[in-house]
């Protein structure tokens, strides 16, 4: 199954970015999890379909209002840890 590893950089903390990304997945049936890092970006590991892989990415780099992101980092597939059903939020 095709899967999907990011790191978002930006105002993406503090402003329900997590929550935002939470709700897109889950809609989107994808599996895997968001999370904080101490640096003050997003951490995002999903998996499912490859078109709604690419409409997360799309939802991601738009944000929810108050949001902004800079950058969204493509990550090795080899260093997501296993993805489980349904889609959280992880600390």
């Amino acid at each position: 199954m095709p899967a999907a590893h990011y790191r978002v950089s930006g105002i993406v903390q503090g402003v329900g970015f997590r929550w935002f990304v939470r709700e897109k997945a889950r809609r989107l049936g994808l599996a895997g999890w968001v999370r904080n890092l101490p640096s003050g970006e997003v951490e995002i590991a999903a998996s499912g379909e490859q078109q709604q892989l690419t409409l997360l990415l799309d939802t991601v780099r738009e944000g929810p209002p108050g949001a902004r992101v800079d950058r969204v980092v493509t990550l090795p597939e080899s260093d997501m840890p296993v993805l489980e059903h349904p889609f959280q939020v992880v600390r």
